[in-house]
């Protein structure tokens, strides 16, 4: 990509006296004072003054300086473009912001400094890049607003997703819905008390504050409507949420802040009431290690034991379900009537060898949304299309399809014509981005097409003339080559150059050889540069306007996405119940835990792996009058082991999962709490009294 030229002595400081393209940098860094700034200069990302200092020490990449202005040195560092996303992974480890400044304007035609602005900002929270996401977890983003009547509103989500959640809390609960949420990112208001904003940035993720003005209520409810396009919310029972709405306004002006656009595919809103989920604790998910081991790895651990996912939408889903059990039981006893159709019908294998290898529709759905989606993505969701298209529902005879099975395969319909557009406008194995050119497909575009002839004609015409040229001259050895540097010329050897014909002219002297270029060379070179100039604009509109036809496909596409993640999550879950050895749970309106034969699901797989001793099970009866237990024994007995097993028993009925015991019985649960000791290792046979041994040592 051409440069522009910098006189390095007269790149400006902060003081007066900056030349226009400084001027220009300055600008721009102006309305990011936080967050670094990657200025696209030609081939390079430059970042200046203190970025550069931190980018340096960050990303351990060279500090130089380049000339004086206002008599300082002006400091700068430097990454290729092409290497973008590898650093910005590293940034974002560390909880940095990066806004990307692009060339926006014509280098060949502008006068002074070329148009550039920032067409999106990288945050923690609001991560859309592939290479930057995990395909088993989501960047979160959550704003709270800390309202005024001791309620505190919160607003979360994740921008590949494709809704916005609102929740009331009271502010001794923050910490446990912190927890629950698990965000990558925290907004919070200006004028938030100074104890209310350092609870904030005692969590585990980067915490910004906003304008004041950002957090409305009255703005967060308008713009709730204008992005769900409807007048009321009242079919989501949130029109009395206004401490969420303050913070749903803040959420969603950040998150379009960083994109640099609306978000159209986030269309689905969903309101979580205390009431409506069982209440875990830090403690409880620690202990229960749940996603992370106690000493913060991801395996052995519930989550892990669980996914046999075939796709990163299922993991997520998984997880989800895993983190979010509900009180009430009906989406429990769905999920556990189709898990058994499944097991029942066998049609679990034929399912998840089918699932595999499916693309994540989600994501790649929300960056067509966004408009960022690169080309192979969308080979990849063809693909995937084509795939979905050959799914079966199981038991083709069998009477009657669960309920959730038959929701789940009435919205795995891929949309109509999506695949086939893809298909047509897209090479089978296009160029990784755009801009390189070779995306769009042959035969898309009549102009595109003939451009794309003059260049594939070249080597025709060049071992034409070659031939002609010799004849015409006598050189034997005459070659007519290309370089990017210096375009067509016809080389020849310096013994040779007395032979070299009047219409000759010197384009390059080499040690051993001339090059020249003719008339009719000089024409054709022009048309041919040309034209791979004019057919790489034209692959880029026409990229364009695909990406505008498939915005249409959107909202059916972000449906199929949740079909496909959640028969994915209960096809594991079927698989699971199957190799392990589960058993179905029940549940009964009295309140009772009445479990026969109960295991601890890591520790038995742990076993089981390392060749140990079969686990020995265990029951547990807490029905009618007995609501207690007391469990005394010697060290490394198995008290943790057993209070755990029951927890976490308990907790995988919940969401709907087939539990390790031979038979479950459960009455309503409103809450798991679970805290062993000061911190055990159970999974790697580390008890309490030994880890406080060897700490104590």
């Amino acid at each position: 990509m051409p440069q522009e030229n910098i006189d390095p002595g007269a790149l400006p400081g902060k003081a007066a006296g900056h030349t226009p393209m400084m001027q220009q940098y300055h600008a721009i860094k102006a309305e990011y004072p936080d967050t670094l700034v990657f200025y696209r200069m030609g081939d390079f990302y430059e970042v200046f003054y203190a970025d550069a200092e931190k980018a340096a020490r960050l990303l351990d990449i060279t500090l130089t300086k380049r000339g004086q202005s206002a008599g300082e040195p002006v400091v700068m560092a430097g990454i290729p473009f092409h290497a973008l996303e590898g650093y910005l992974a590293k940034l974002i480890k560390f909880g940095e912001s990066v806004a990307i400044c692009e060339q926006v304007g014509d280098v060949a035609t502008s006068k002074g400094p070329v148009e550039r602005k920032v067409v999106r900002v990288v945050t923690p929270g609001t991560l859309t890049d592939t290479e930057l996401l995990s395909d088993k977890s989501e960047a979160i983003l959550l704003a709270v607003h800390q309202g005024k009547r001791n309620t505190c509103g919160l607003a979360w989500l994740s921008v590949t997703q494709s809704q916005i959640h609102l929740a009331h809390c009271a502010p001794d609960e923050l910490e446990s819905w912190l927890a629950r949420i698990n965000p990558s990112e925290l907004l919070y208001s200006a004028d938030a008390t100074p104890a209310f904003e350092q609870r904030l940035k005692t969590w585990r993720c980067p915490a910004s504050a906003r304008p004041a003005w950002q957090f409305d209520a009255g703005l967060g409810m308008r713009r709730l409507l204008e992005q769900f396009k409807v007048a009321s919310l009242a079919a989501w029972h949130a029109e009395s949420l206004s401490e969420a709405h303050a913070a749903a306004s803040a959420l969603l002006g950040y998150a379009e802040h960083t994109q640099g656009r609306a978000l159209p595919h986030v269309q689905g809103l969903h309101v979580v009431r205390p009431d409506e989920l069982i209440e875990l604790p830090p403690a409880t998910r620690r202990n229960l290690e749940l996603t992370q081991t106690l000493r913060g790895e991801d395996s052995p651990t519930l989550f892990s034991l669980l996914d046999t996912c075939a796709t990163g939408m299922g993991s997520r889903a998984l997880k989800s379900w895993l983190l979010s059990p509900r009180r009430e039981r009906t989406q429990a006893a769905r999920r556990l009537e189709a898990i058994a159709q499944l097991r029942n019908s066998g049609s679990e294998q034929t399912l998840r060898a089918q699932l595999k290898g499916c693309s994540d529709v989600e994501r790649i759905t929300a960056r067509v949304a966004l408009r960022q989606v690169r080309p192979r993505e969308l080979v990849a969701l063809q693909l995937t299309l084509d795939k979905v298209a050959q799914l079966a529902p199981p038991a083709p005879d069998a009477p009657q399809l669960s309920a959730l099975l038959t929701a789940i395969f009435q919205d795995l319909q891929p949309p109509p014509g999506c695949a086939e557009l893809l298909r047509q406008c897209i090479l089978d194995e296009p160029a990784a981005l755009i801009r390189d050119g070779g995306v769009i497909n042959h035969g898309c575009d009549a102009d595109l097409d003939e451009l794309r002839a003059i260049q594939t004609n070249c080597d025709d015409f060049l071992l034409a003339l070659e031939i002609r040229e010799k004849a015409r001259t006598g050189i034997a050895n005459l070659r007519v080559q290309f370089n990017k540097v210096h375009g067509f010329y016809i080389e020849v050897t310096q013994g040779q150059t007395s032979k070299v014909p009047d219409d000759y002219r010197r384009r390059q002297t080499l040690k051993n050889a001339e090059r020249y270029i003719t008339p009719e060379l000089k024409t054709f070179e022009d048309k041919a540069l040309s034209a791979q100039e004019r057919a790489l604009a034209r692959e880029k509109w026409l990229y364009e306007l695909l990406l505008d036809q498939l915005q249409e496909f959107v909202p059916a596409l972000s449906r199929l996405a949740k079909a496909l993640a959640a028969l994915d999550a209960l096809c594991a879950l079927a698989e699971r119940s199957l190799t392990l050895g589960w058993c179905a749970p029940s549940f009964a309106k009295e309140p009772c835990i009445a479990i026969t034969q109960g295991r601890h699901p890591v520790v038995e797989a742990r076993l089981l792996e390392t060749g140990g001793a079969a686990f020995i099970a265990n029951d547990c009866s807490l029905t009618g009058k007995q609501r207690l237990q007391m469990i005394t024994g010697p060290n490394m007995g198995g008290k943790s082991t057993y209070m755990r097993q029951v927890a976490l028993i308990v907790l995988l009925a919940s969401i709907g999962s087939y539990v390790p015991a031979s038979a479950c019985r459960l009455g309503p649960i409103d809450a798991i709490h679970t805290r062993i000791g000061a911190a055990d290792d159970v999974a790697n046979a580390q008890s309490t009294f030994m880890l406080e041994m060897l700490e104590a040592a």
